[in-house]
């Protein structure tokens, strides 16, 4: 999964994939009330992973259960790529990572609690664009131990580490060793210096972390890991890894007051345990994602 406080090194390729309406160049026909859409039909956008593909369909047919005409454009690839398209109307609204696109807007940008996140990224996008309300659902970093490993030395929150982590390895993505929210961040935030690093990512880094050839793991919240019971994930006290509130991002011009309330109400049912069993049903059992989003929302009475 991709880390969404981290913008990708080179754009993907655009794949568009079009439901909920016609096909054809998804970006001709300009912006305006229409998004880029057909007529005035809401255009929703996703990046090319899962979880965001899953979060654009829930936003999809959140809005056609309010008969508001809707467009997907589907799996477009990095936020370099979908930023400027929503910017320019081509498409209307897409599932961001407050943290995420506040680091792209301002890479010199602090952690923050959601609160301050939101406030920080309003102060920085251009007038044209907006998120709305944040969902308390988070995709973030975390070091997870397994459930054994955390009865075994009591380990609640990171800072419980310290004392131990000098005899263990962990597991991260490569840049982990030496990005500020990475190791040089859990040793000025919490004292922590793990004995070892091995980089790792995917399933590979779970694994790892299953079969012991790490003894920690650097982990998204929203990891369909995280439903087996095995994994736990250390509280982060101190912030070290701000906020990644899932977030509506929207041109404003596109977008009406309707939609805006549909996709608050959205956001304010949907939970990290949520998103992480839904993911779950997505990656792990391989449902499709529209038919996972109808579900959820039937459930949580947004259909």
């Amino acid at each position: 999964m991709r880390n969404p406080m981290r913008p990708a090194a080179a754009a993907a390729p655009l794949l568009l994939l079009a439901a909920c309406g016609g096909g054809g160049d998804p970006y001709s026909g300009g912006g305006g009330d229409g998004g880029g859409g057909s007529g005035d039909a809401i255009v929703v956008g996703s990046a090319n992973f899962p979880e965001s593909t899953l979060l654009a369909h829930i936003y999809a047919k959140a809005l056609e259960a309010e008969g508001i005409p809707v467009e997907t454009q589907l799996d477009i690839g990095s936020r370099e790529v979908y930023y400027d398209q929503v910017a320019e109307g081509n498409l209307a609204v897409f599932p961001e990572y407050n943290g995420g696109i506040l680091y792209y807007l301002d890479p010199e940008a602090e952690s923050g609690t959601t609160e301050e996140t939101n406030r920080a990224v309003r102060r920085e996008l251009p007038e044209d664009l907006a998120i709305l309300e944040s969902a308390p659902a988070q995709n973030k970093d975390s070091i997870t131990v397994t459930e054994e490993t955390a009865e075994e030395h009591d380990l609640t929150a990171i800072g419980d580490l310290e004392g131990t982590a000098g005899d263990m390895t962990l597991g991260a993505p490569a840049e982990f060793e030496t990005r500020p929210q990475g190791v040089p961040g859990l040793k000025d935030a919490y004292g922590v210096e793990f004995g070892g690093f091995r980089p790792l990512e995917g399933n590979l880094l779970v694994e790892g972390l299953r079969g012991g050839d790490v003894d920690a793991a650097n982990l998204f919240t929203t990891n369909p890991a995280f439903t087996t019971g095995d994994f736990v994930a250390l509280e982060d006290p101190q912030n070290l890894f701000g906020s990644q509130n899932v977030t509506p991002l929207i041109n404003k011009e596109a977008v009406g007051q309707d939609a805006r309330d549909v996709l608050n109400r959205v956001s304010a049912e949907l939970t990290t345990e949520a998103l992480i069993d839904l993911d779950a049903r997505v990656q792990i059992d391989h449902e499709e994602a529209d038919e996972v989003a109808a579900d959820w929302l039937s459930q949580a009475g947004l259909d």
